[in-house]
């Protein structure tokens, strides 16, 4: 194993590539081990090709299977090499979502069995358990609290992930999953708001009224944006924002090319080649303007 080795936990594939794919990318480029656990197939997803429209939960129900095939498309574009799904592929099934009147998501009324939402929180963690004990990552990455935005699949990821972190570290707990292991630095995905902020004033002064509809630069920021006071690390992936674009086009059925990843106020991608993290275990270690540079700084 290299020395260095990242660990990131999402809800279902494209996931990891908007919030991670650039830092993923640039840590495979310098020689360290990232691994990626995604919890369920995205059963339920919006599918964006009128063509594989068949695929859908209340039609053919394959488009987890198809969304498998993207992520793996996906991760070739990125470098990643150690990809899984959390207990196997089909352990646990998307448990869809519904707007709430407040302009974040909630759990339908409906939920199938089987869904991610429903899964008893010590099984769920015991399978990530055995991967951090496999794979012994320094860094974990994954959600806050709230998901982002609300999914109920993006909350249970944290919980999970969350968990499973803390029992991997005790001494005497399930020690048939391995040896213990702690996690050093843990991080929550973030999406800066004075860069979100630039780049809607930027798409508004050009026109665009429709990429990311109904926000304003100058109001009230949705839950996924976060204050730039409470972000601790900016990875720079400038030198990889062309693979994560090239990454998150293989997730065709979610990401339309001619939608707002691939259209953008400032220049190129410019949005997407910064990934800003919260931490929220271990010692930040940051540079002159505050912020850390790399997730593994002090390791």
């Amino acid at each position: 194993m290299p020395e260095h080795r990242l660990l990131l936990v999402h809800a279902h594939p494209d996931d990891e590539t908007i919030n991670n794919g650039a830092t993923m990318a640039r840590y495979v480029a310098e020689g360290r081990h990232v691994t990626l656990v995604t919890c369920t197939a995205g059963e339920l997803g919006e599918i964006l090709v009128p063509d594989l429209e068949h695929l859908a939960a209340h039609r053919d129900d394959g488009l987890g299977e198809h969304r498998q095939g993207e992520l793996a498309e996906a991760m070739k574009v990125l470098g990643v090499t150690d990809h899984r799904f959390l207990g196997g592929f089909g352990t646990y099934r998307d448990s869809g979502m519904a707007w709430h009147e407040d302009g974040h998501a909630v759990a339908g009324e409906e939920v199938h069995p089987d869904a991610f939402w429903n899964a008893d929180l010590t099984q769920a963690a015991d399978h990530l358990v055995g991967v951090i004990r496999e794979v012994r990552p320094q860094v974990l990455v994954t959600y806050d609290q709230f998901g982002g935005y609300g999914h109920p699949d993006h909350i249970q990821a944290h919980r999970v992930a969350t968990y499973a972190a803390s029992l991997a570290g005790v001494a005497s707990y399930r020690l048939d999953l391995g040896e213990p292991w702690e996690i050093a630095k843990i991080y929550w995905c973030a999406l800066s708001e004075s860069r979100m902020r630039e780049s809607l004033r930027q798409l508004r002064e050009s026109g665009d009224t429709e990429t990311f509809e109904g926000m304003d630069p100058d109001g009230p920021m949705p839950p996924f944006v976060t204050p730039d006071h409470l972000i601790s690390c900016a990875v720079d992936g400038t030198a990889h924002v062309e693979q994560k674009m090239t990454a998150l086009a293989s997730h065709r059925t979610q990401v339309a090319p001619d939608g707002p990843f691939f259209r953008g106020g400032e220049s190129g991608h410019a949005l997407w080649a910064i990934e800003n993290y919260r931490i929220a275990k271990g010692t930040p270690v940051p540079g002159p303007d505050g912020h850390e540079t790399d997730l593994f700084a002090g390791l």
